[in-house]
């Protein structure tokens, strides 16, 4: 188990990112010199670790005593692992950081602070692992301004790509990206444009249009360029995505429409070909809009051509449920899925902790091979931003109305982190099925080396008590109500008397 802080006290106190550490540095430590609660264990058995939080964060990702497996099975709800029914290997799990996260990072806290921040998101051993970033090409609805890789003047184009440069994500975004590579180089980035140059649109501008007809090949090359020139600049693109939200144009921040057929098009004869001309690894993934637009990327998929250069689809949250995703799985079962963007924020109400968590275990249980929330950082305004969300949550806020700046990780920190810090990408999700009707939500998984990690959900109002079935042995565990618990264990961790 990778160590953990004690998180809850932090939280309270909204303490600075130095004292955060300090915390953490000391838990490790502990787990280190083997200080773990004391339990008595049978001799042989396996040791169950477990890390749980509460409804209303009063216990943030807190270090329980451990549990063991035993022979005897008590007479609960059960939950069985069957590790010989596999499902998708596991991405991982992150945000992204857009153009307001970036300057937050760079321009509203010291070098020190920054660094020990990007420590806690990314570091596998000293923090909670996230694996994966959704970058915007060029600006969103959080950016600080308009731009794309190749402006030009109103009534100008530049098809040949001679004025393209990425000199603006120079400025703090790339040197941010790369500092989070530096903590985690086995990062992986996918990258999205909310709107390609405006001389290629319709509308003549990043806001609103479509992309015109003697537009599909010179965003190719655009697509082209920006994977180079990223590569170039020390940050590999793991995957593009052709549009943000093709089937949303915006009024207020950069946006462009695109149908099925368009983006069947874009990939089949524009998009595929350039990247396998310009000997590109960068995978390409459909649609990147919401699950009840599912028909969406199933047309892409149905082209035989379109969907050779396809390496599946990305989805959102915003509309419609997971089990969409599994839907597409079964048309298209060699095809991944990855969500790329969820973002919690002020309209939700109720239990946080449930509705994140529950994202998590849902869009994996539907075959979902990443869980990407949206900003990884916004300020205590929930900013800075061009147009649409004014109430967005970043998996961190960085207050900085105070001098110094403070760090406070949120809900979706806590929820990220019960995955983040025990999934490992590479990971393949396992079966786990209960034995009769329960609220209980629950996902498996088996990392590379063999370790299993369990996410359970009781977003009843009452605690549960349920049974963990594995290869034969019974472990019990009871959940508070409104609380999340990860359960890891490693079948050669053996306890002793």
């Amino acid at each position: 188990m990778r160590p953990l802080p004690e998180f809850a006290r932090m939280i309270l106190r909204r303490a600075s990112l130095l004292c955060l550490v300090a915390v953490l540095a000391v838990s490790a430590q502990s787990r280190r010199n083997g200080k773990h609660s004391p339990v008595s264990r049978a001799p042989g058995s396996v040791r169950i670790d477990v890390v749980e939080s509460s409804d209303d964060l009063q216990e943030s990702l807190r270090e329980k005593p451990s549990i063991q497996f035993s022979r005897s099975q008590p007479s609960n709800l059960t939950i069985r692992l069957d590790e010989s029914r596999t499902y998708q290997q596991i991405d991982g799990f992150g945000a992204s950081i857009t153009d307001s996260s970036a300057w937050l990072l760079s321009h509203k806290l010291t070098a020190t602070q920054r660094n020990a921040v990007l420590k806690q998101l990314f570091d596998t051993k000293q923090g909670i692992g996230l694996a994966i970033l959704r970058q915007p090409m060029g600006s969103s609805d959080f950016s600080l301004a308009d731009y794309s890789y190749d402006d030009m003047p109103p009534g100008e184009s530049d098809p040949q790509l001679k004025h393209f440069t990425i000199d603006r994500d120079r400025q703090y975004i790339i040197p941010v990206l790369r500092e989070a590579l530096a903590v985690n180089p086995k990062l992986k980035i996918i990258a999205s444009p909310w709107s390609p140059p405006g001389w290629m649109k319709t509308s003549g501008s990043m806001i609103g249009g479509t992309l015109l007809p003697s537009s599909f090949t010179p965003l190719a090359r655009y697509f082209v360029r920006f994977v180079q020139s990223y590569e170039a600049a020390g940050v590999p693109v793991f995957a593009i995505t052709p549009q943000n939200e093709p089937r949303n144009i915006p009024a207020d921040y950069p946006g462009m429409g695109m149908t099925a057929a368009d983006q069947t098009v874009f990939i089949r004869e524009h998009l595929g070909p350039a990247f396998r001309d310009a000997h590109l690894k960068t995978k390409i993934m459909a649609f990147d809009h919401n699950w009840d637009l599912i028909d969406f990327p199933d047309k892409i998929l149905s082209d035989p051509r379109a969907a050779e250069f396809s390496a599946g689809t990305a989805t959102h949250c915003y509309g419609g449920g997971p089990e969409a995703q599994t839907k597409l799985h079964d048309h298209f079962p060699t095809k991944g899925i990855w969500l790329t963007e969820c973002s919690g924020g002020e309209w939700q109400k109720g239990n946080l902790l449930v509705a994140q968590a529950d994202l998590i275990i849902e869009t994996t249980r539907n075959w979902g091979q990443s869980v990407v929330l949206w900003n990884l950082a916004l300020d205590q305004n929930h900013a800075p931003h061009l147009g649409g969300c004014t109430d967005c949550r970043g998996v961190v806020t960085i207050d900085h109305s105070k001098s110094p700046a403070t760090v406070t990780p949120t809900v979706d920190f806590t929820a990220l982190a019960h995955a983040s810090n025990f999934v490992a990408p590479g990971a393949l999700r396992i079966d786990s099925i209960a034995s009769e009707e329960s609220p209980l939500k629950h996902v498996a998984f088996r990392n590379s080396d063999g370790s299993i990690a369990m996410l359970v959900l009781n977003p009843a109002a009452t605690p549960l008590t349920f049974n963990i079935a594995w290869q034969g042995q019974y472990a019990t565990y009871e959940l508070p109500p409104g609380a999340v618990v990860t359960l890891h264990w490693r079948p050669e961790s053996r306890a002793h008397s």
